[in-house]
C-alpha cells in the first residue's frame, strides 16, 4: 500500500493529515486520489459509509485549488446539517497548514446573514445543504459560476430525501466546463440519472461489489412474534453489556413509544426524529457522541449525517422499506476498521425480506436465538467481573478503610461474600428474568419439514397423515401477486398462530390452495376475511370432508362471507 506523499500529497498537506492520525490510504482514498490529481475527470465513487470518501475527494480538491483566487473553486453538496459540517471540519483539518484556504459550510438552522458576510469575503470551497445553498442562489448572494469541481456527497441519500429539484437548479448555476465527483454507498437508479443528467464519460471506483454492504459488519437476524418485539429488543440489549447502538424505527411515534419504554425501563437511552429542535437534536446527538448515551432510537431520517465511528450494533427495530435503506443503516457500524453487528428484529412474514437482502447485498444473515434470561444474566455477570478484575485500585484511598470494610466482612465466607457480591448488582436481572418466556418463533424448515419448491410455485410440508390437515381456497394466486410468505405471515399473526401448522401451498395463476391445521379452520376463515393482497379483497373458501384430496365441487365450498355459490 502506498502511502499519502506517494499518493502525490504535498507535505503542507501532510501535515494535516498527521493531526488526524492518518497513516495509510483506504482502499478507496488509493483509488481516488491519483485520478483526480492526474488528470481533470468525472468520476463515480461506490463505497460504504465509514470508508474515508471526504479525503478521497477532499485532500486532492484542497491541493488543486488555487489559493491565490478568492472566487468559489470547489462545491460539495451534502444532504444534511451534520454530515456538512463534519465534511468542513475534515476539510479544515487538512488544510490546517495551508495557507489562503478558504472553506465554508452553508446549512439551514444556523444564521443565514453571517452566511452572506463569509461569501462576500471569498471562499474558495464551499460545503453546503442543497437547501440553503438554492435559497442563496434565489437571493443572488452565491456565486458558483466558476467552479471547477463538484462533489455529491452520499448522493443516494441526498435523492431519498427528495433534494432532485434543488439539484437541478444549483447544477444549472454551474458552468459547463467541470469536473463532477458522485460518491454513493449505492447506485440506485437515482444514482445513476444523476450521472447520466449531470456527468461526461465517468470513471466508476467501486470499493468491494456493487451495492454491496460493509465488509466488516457481521449480519443477524431475530425471529419472534410481532407482539414480543419490544421485549426481544431489551434481551439483545441486555445480552450484550457494552452495547453503544443505534436502534432505527419506521415512523416518529415508534421513535418515541420504544425510546420512552427504554428510559422507563432504565435503559440509558434518547429519541432522535424529525419534530426535535435544531438545538433539541443538537443536544441528544452531543450525548450520543460523548456516550453519554449508550442507545439512540432513531429514524432513517434523523440519523442522516450522524458521524459516529464505534458503533457496536446498529439494531433494525423494523427492516426499512428499501435495501438501500438497509445498505445505509448497516454501514453505520463496523467502520473504521472495527467489526460491527447489524441486527434485524423480524417476524415469520419477514423472512422473505432477509432473503432479498442476502441476494443483493452478497452477505449471509446468521439466524439467532433470543437468549433466555439465564443466559443474559451469565453475560451480565461475566462483564462485571472482567470490569472488577480489571479496576485499577487506588490504595492510598482505599488502604484507611480497608480495616473498617475487612471487620463488617470477617463474619461472611468466601462464598457467601461472592453470592451477596452478585446479587447487588443482579437481583434486578434475576428476579425480571426469573420465569421469562421463550420469545423465539421457529424456523419455517422446523415448523415445515421437508418443504421444497418446485417452478408452479408449490410448497410441500407434512403429509396431511401426520395431523389433520383442512384445504383453504382463495382467489388470488401469482397474478395477484402472492407468495407462500405472505399466506404463512398471515397465519402467524393470529393470536396462537405459532402453533398452526401448515401443509401443502400452492399458488396458481388466479387462485390458491393452502393446507392448514382443521383445530384452527374459525381462525383462519376470519384472519383471511379481513386481508387484502395487493388491493384485492380476499375470499376464502374450505372444502368439506376434504383433507388434501383434489378440488372440491363448488357446491361443497363454504364460504366465509355467508353466501352461495
Amino acid at each position: 500500500m502506498k502511502t499519502f506523499a506517494e499518493l502525490g500529497i504535498r507535505i503542507d498537506i501532510l501535515k494535516g493529515l498527521a493531526v488526524l492520525g492518518f497513516e495509510e490510504p483506504t482502499p478507496v482514498q488509493a483509488r481516488v486520489i491519483p485520478l483526480m490529481l492526474e488528470r481533470p475527470v468525472d468520476l463515480i465513487s461506490l463505497a460504504q459509509t465509514g470508508t474515508g470518501k471526504t479525503a478521497a475527494f477532499g485532500l486532492p480538491l484542497i491541493q488543486l485549488t488555487d489559493r491565490k483566487d478568492r472566487r468559489t473553486q470547489g462545491l460539495v453538496l451534502c444532504p444534511t446539517r451534520e454530515l456538512c459540517m463534519q465534511v468542513t471540519r475534515d476539510l479544515e483539518t487538512f488544510a490546517l497548514n495551508v495557507e489562503g484556504m478558504n472553506i465554508l459550510a452553508v446549512y439551514g438552522g444556523a444564521s443565514i446573514d453571517q452566511q452572506i458576510n463569509a461569501l462576500r469575503r471569498g471562499v474558495q470551497i464551499i460545503v453546503a445543504t442543497p437547501g440553503r445553498l438554492n435559497d442563496l442562489i434565489r437571493r443572488g448572494k452565491v456565486d458558483i459560476s466558476g467552479v471547477r469541481y463538484v462533489v455529491f456527497d452520499e448522493a443516494d441519500e441526498m435523492l431519498q430525501m427528495g433534494f432532485q429539484d434543488e439539484l437541478n437548479a444549483i447544477m444549472d448555476q454551474t458552468p459547463p466546463k467541470k469536473n463532477t465527483l458522485l460518491f454513493s454507498a449505492t447506485m440506485s437508479q437515482g444514482v445513476a440519472a444523476i450521472a447520466g443528467r449531470y456527468m461526461s464519460d465517468p470513471v466508476e471506483v467501486t470499493i468491494g461489489k456493487r451495492n454491496a454492504g460493509a465488509e466488516n459488519v457481521l449480519h443477524e437476524y431475530y425471529m419472534v412474534h410481532a407482539r414480543d418485539r419490544y421485549l426481544a429488543l431489551k434481551r439483545i440489549v441486555d445480552n450484550a453489556p457494552a452495547i453503544y447502538s443505534i436502534i432505527f424505527c419506521r415512523t416518529r411515534q415508534e421513535t418515541n413509544d420504544v425510546a420512552g419504554k427504554l428510559i422507563e425501563d432504565g435503559y440509558n437511552a434518547d429519541a432522535l426524529h424529525g419534530d426535535l429542535s435544531q438545538v433539541q437534536r443538537d443536544q441528544v446527538m452531543k450525548k450520543f457522541r460523548n456516550k453519554n448515551l449508550q442507545l439512540l432510537v432513531a429514524t432513517d431520517v434523523a440519523a442522516r449525517g450522524l458521524d459516529v465511528t464505534d458503533l457496536s450494533h446498529v439494531i433494525n427495530y423494523n427492516l426499512p422499506d428499501d435495501i438501500a435503506g438497509y445498505t445505509h443503516r448497516s454501514g453505520r457500524t463496523g467502520r473504521a476498521g472495527r467489526t460491527g453487528i447489524s441486527v434485524a428484529i423480524i417476524h415469520l412474514k419477514e423472512r422473505f425480506k432477509i432473503r432479498e437482502i442476502e441476494k443483493k447485498l452478497n452477505k449471509k444473515f446468521k439466524q439467532c436465538r433470543i437468549p433466555s434470561g439465564m443466559e443474559i444474566c451469565k453475560n451480565q455477570l461475566v462483564k462485571l467481573i472482567d470490569v472488577v478484575t480489571n479496576v485499577e485500585v487506588d490504595h492510598d484511598r482505599i488502604d484507611p478503610l480497608y480495616a473498617e470494610i475487612a471487620e463488617k466482612l470477617a463474619a461472611l465466607d468466601r462464598e457467601e461474600l461472592i453470592k451477596r457480591f452478585v446479587s447487588v448488582e443482579f437481583n434486578r436481572f434475576l428476579e425480571y428474568y426469573k420465569n421469562a418466556p421463550d420469545l423465539n418463533v421457529g424456523e419455517v424448515e422446523t415448523k415445515f419439514p421437508g418443504k421444497r419448491e418446485n417452478p408452479r410455485g408449490e410448497y410441500a410440508g407434512k403429509s396431511a397423515g401426520e395431523s389433520r390437515f383442512t384445504r383453504f381456497f382463495l382467489n388470488v394466486g401469482r397474478r395477484q401477486g402472492l407468495m407462500p410468505q405472505e399466506l404463512i405471515g398471515l397465519i402467524n399473526s393470529i393470536p396462537g398462530g405459532g402453533r398452526i401448522k401448515v401443509g401443502k401451498i400452492e399458488i396458481m395463476r388466479n387462485n390458491a390452495s393452502l393446507e392448514a391445521d382443521s383445530k384452527f379452520t374459525q381462525q383462519i376463515l376470519e384472519a383471511f376475511q379481513r386481508a387484502e393482497i395487493n388491493g384485492k379483497t380476499v375470499s376464502i373458501a374450505v372444502a368439506q370432508g376434504n383433507q388434501g384430496g383434489s378440488r372440491p365441487r363448488t357446491g361443497n365450498i363454504r364460504r366465509n362471507r355467508g353466501h352461495k355459490s
